[in-house]
């Protein structure tokens, strides 16, 4: 019987978990669909954002992402971590000084390989002025700002 209930126990923190971890650490909109819909792959190869599809569509991490093409897709699905912005898709800075904020998505930037989202273009300009101790604090807090659920 102990057996039983620790298994059940298990189970339901494990859930629990599962959920808190999805929920807390992507920002995404009311149907959990991450970057404003926009397609992550394209950051990197078009150097812009371009709106996904509904149609091609994916999900890492409790988040729902579209894509321009099902090339698009493919790239993602082959290595998603590749692609996922950074800090749930929060700005950047914001992370950096101990808070989640929303971001425009013309104010992205790509910084050692990494997606980027930031509140605006100034932001991204204070982001900027020390990028490298900037994005060195953010992976610092982000963890404790990622498990609190905003």
């Amino acid at each position: 019987m102990k057996t039983i209930s620790q298994a059940f126990l298990s189970i339901v923190f494990g859930a629990l978990a599962a959920s808190a971890f999805a929920g807390a650490n992507a920002n995404v909109d009311k149907g959990g669909t991450a970057l404003q819909g926009y397609d992550p792959v394209a950051f990197f190869t078009d150097g812009k954002p371009v709106l996904g599809k509904e149609e091609f569509h994916s999900s890492y991490h409790g988040a729902t992402y579209r894509f321009a093409s099902v090339e698009h897709q493919s790239i993602f699905e082959k290595n998603p971590a590749e692609y996922e912005p950074q800090f749930g898709g929060y700005c950047a800075y914001g992370v950096s000084q101990g808070h989640l904020s929303p971001v425009k998505i013309d104010a992205f930037q790509i910084v050692n390989g990494r997606l980027l989202m930031q509140y605006d273009s100034d932001v991204k300009k204070e982001f900027n002025r020390d990028q490298s101790g900037n994005l060195r604090t953010a992976d610092k807090k982000w963890p404790g700002l990622a498990g609190s659920g905003h």
